[in-house]
């Protein structure tokens, strides 16, 4: 009986020691309060609390945490009325003030963006509000930093997620964007149509220049045959001197050829023709010998 009671007592005292037995995980921390009161925080790894004497008050996280705080009702200073919803990003630097600092710190930070985004709000007017959201994220962001510190917070950033103006200035505003859409597409379209027109003029402008150049290069090259022509013909004029001097012809030769140059001087349209003197004998010889051939030659019955 008595073995049985020992070994009952071991084996309360090992599950005792068991269960007293925590491992902090990474980015964690254990506040620990040792009857009543606070005692240590405990980091990362294993640690032993004293059972019935020790307890874990609270387990906080150290990582970065977000919190998306619902619409809040602000005025601008031209007294428009806007909606706006905030995001903020914090992370626990002191567990122990974290702890006991302050009573529910989630709805302690959002009571204070609430007021901070209030204050900061009511000295912008609306048209400043929608296009100084980083200021005012930067303003709301040291506001708060500064608040926490006493809480074991640190906040790294602040965000305005949503900004709600009334209906109607949103029909406005919706009216406006569509208009300045509408003129930008009227911009690209005129703009477009004039690249096209561009485009159209220089393809007209390099179809006529290609033209121009195809008929100077057909009046150079038809110039360039005519010119070869003219070579070509005194050339031949050119050789047939050559060849009939170095024939040495006789001067009746000669006389023969001027009179078949004289045959083809009269062949043309000129109504006069200067006949050289070395040549008139020789022509009225011709016209003799013509006669007698003539006369010679008996008329038909």
């Amino acid at each position: 009986m008595e073995f049985i009671i020992i070994i009952a007592l071991v084996l309360f005292v090992f599950l005792l020691v068991i269960s007293n037995i925590k491992i902090v995980p990474q980015a964690h921390a254990f506040v620990i309060e040792r009857l009543g009161a606070y005692h240590a925080t405990w980091g990362t790894g294993l640690h032993l609390k004293i059972p019935f004497i020790d307890r874990i008050a609270k387990k906080v996280s150290l990582k970065e945490q977000v919190v998306d705080f619902p619409p809040q009702p602000v005025i601008t200073r031209d007294n428009v009325t806007m909606q706006i919803d905030t995001v903020v990003y914090y992370e626990i630097t002191d567990p122990k003030l974290y702890t006991y600092g302050v009573e529910r710190p989630l709805s302690a930070i959002e009571n204070l963006t609430a007021t901070t985004l209030r204050n900061i709000i009511g000295d912008l007017e609306l048209d400043n509000t929608l296009t100084s959201r980083d200021t005012i994220n930067d303003k709301i962001r040291i506001i708060l930093d500064e608040a926490t510190d006493a809480w074991g917070i640190k906040v790294i950033r602040v965000e305005l997620k949503n900004i709600l103006p009334p209906r109607e200035i949103q029909d406005a505003m919706e009216k406006q964007m569509k208009a300045e859409r509408e003129r930008r597409a009227r911009i690209l379209d005129a703009e477009g149509e004039k690249r096209s027109q561009i485009l159209v003029a220089e393809g007209l402008k390099e179809s006529t220049i290609l033209k121009a150049d195809a008929v100077k290069e057909s009046k150079i090259r038809e110039a360039e045959g005519e010119a070869q022509a003219i070579l070509a013909v005194q050339q031949a004029y050119a050789d047939a001197l050559k060849m009939l001097n170095e024939a040495a012809p006789t001067d009746k030769v000669i006389a023969l050829k001027s009179l078949e140059s004289l045959q083809k001087v009269a062949d043309g349209k000129a109504t006069k023709i200067f006949i050289p003197s070395e040549l008139q004998g020789l022509a009225t010889m011709a016209t003799t010998v013509k006669e007698v051939f003539s006369t010679d030659t008996p008329k038909a019955e």
